[in-house]
């Protein structure tokens, strides 16, 4: 790439970070089952978006399968757990990976939300919204299915990506995630993410029928955020523990993954709530756990 070419892209970029707005944004990550790519997904999103220079902190929510660590090949020292017997603050179990992305691991922490006291569920609050600010994105990376502790960070979030292949199963488990979100009557912002497509027909195709049926059945309006290629650069960069948009840059899996980042961020307006976003879904999070 020439310098003139480059300095335009560069140009382009700091527009668009120019154009979203300095606040943070809580995006949860779910599928309808295992297996469908969704913590790589989510881990190498991340990334790219970190690549565009916006800044992000993961959150391993994946009660019983957490494993964004072990996608970078790190050794989580604190997770959740830490920070609710309060032996650690929440800046405290803030692990560094790769590009200084921050993530925090997950355990079992995430289960005993449920069984917080009043006490302990506004310390929590009181910590988590330290982070309101200081990125411009958290992403929760979700556990498959529909447990009782995945329910709440859907329903909390600003919105939820799902993240679905072309397989049967996996689409008929997608719209069940959907369809079961959905009965509980609270608004949730869904986008699809169909992953391992073996090209753009197979991909479209694939949340064409998630998204008519929803709209059929549910009078949801259910948008594609982007499609992912099947590619198997992405187990080779499982298996060396490095995530694949680093360690294959140039891989169809990464490009993908870049184009859909540059989409979603082309398509993004102005959050709800730019002052409180963080405790806006603390607030909702917490409602929701002490029903």
């Amino acid at each position: 790439m020439n310098d003139q070419a480059q300095g335009l892209r560069n140009l382009i970029s700091s527009h668009q970070n120019q154009q979203l707005p300095k606040t943070t944004r809580i995006i949860t990550v779910t599928s309808g089952k295992g297996g469908v790519g969704k913590s790589n997904f989510t881990l190498n999103f991340a990334l790219t978006l970190q690549k565009k220079g916006y800044k992000v902190l993961v959150f391993d929510a994946d009660i019983g399968l957490a494993n964004i660590d072990v996608l970078m090949g790190i050794t989580a020292k604190y997770n959740l757990y830490h920070l609710l017997k309060k032996e650690k603050t929440i800046w405290e179990i803030i692990q560094t990976g790769y590009n200084d992305l921050q993530f925090i691991a997950g355990g079992s922490g995430f289960n005993d939300l449920i069984r917080l006291t009043e006490e302990q569920l506004d310390y929590f609050a009181n910590q988590v919204n330290q982070l309101n600010g200081s990125v411009d994105f958290i992403i929760f990376d979700t556990g498959a299915g529909l447990s009782k502790e995945t329910l709440k960070f859907i329903l909390a979030a600003e919105e939820t990506f799902v993240v679905t292949t072309p397989e049967p199963t996996s689409i008929t488990d997608a719209y069940a995630i959907i369809k079961m979100v959905n009965s509980m009557n609270e608004p949730v912002k869904f986008k699809l993410v169909v992953n391992r497509a073996t090209d753009w027909k197979e991909g479209k195709q694939t949340a064409d029928k998630i998204s008519m049926v929803a709209k059929q059945f549910l009078q949801l309006d259910i948008p594609t955020l982007g499609f992912v290629a099947d590619d198997n650069h992405v187990s080779k960069a499982v298996k060396k523990q490095v995530p694949f948009t680093i360690e294959f840059p140039s891989s169809p899996a990464s490009q993908a993954i870049d184009k859909l980042v540059e989409d979603y961020i082309a398509k993004q307006t102005p959050a709800e709530n730019q002052d409180g976003a963080v405790k806006g879904f603390l607030s909702k999070m917490i409602r929701l756990l002490k029903q």
